[in-house]
């Protein structure tokens, strides 16, 4: 991928490995999905001067409102709040729902509440310390 130009926050920001391009917005780095990844690929490919975000705002170096990003995504129909509430969803099938809480900022019974909408139970998880012994 040629990034060539390509301010070195952002070139580290989006890597590729054997055509699955990956993106760093936390560890581990996440996947990017077809159609999304060729999109970000011609960005890549075709921008003139580096943006130093993948999301500029109007201001120099200032990433873009989430509220401005959300009215953008409303009008062009990505139902946001549905689309939350999938990932929140998602996440809680995956692992405790104390613990994604915890990592995203939501009170524990909101996550709870999202275990049991998506058909979830963590009844297998032992609380307690899982270090093993020396």
């Amino acid at each position: 991928m040629d990034r060539a130009g390509w301010s070195a926050g952002f070139a580290d920001t989006v890597t590729e490995h054997a055509d699955d391009l990956q993106i760093h917005l936390g560890d581990p780095p996440a996947p990017v999905p077809e159609p999304f990844a060729a999109l970000l690929r011609q960005l890549i490919t075709n921008a003139g001067q580096p943006p130093a975000l993948l999301f500029p705002g109007r201001l120099a170096g200032q990433p873009v409102a989430y509220q401005t990003l959300h009215k953008r995504l409303r009008r062009l129909g990505f139902p946001i709040k549905e689309a939350r509430i999938a990932a929140l969803r998602q996440l809680v099938l995956q692992a405790p729902a104390p613990v994604v809480a915890d990592a995203l900022g939501f009170h524990p019974t909101t996550a709870t509440r999202q275990v049991t909408n998506a058909g979830g139970t963590w009844s297998r998880y032992a609380a307690g310390d899982h270090i093993p012994p020396p």
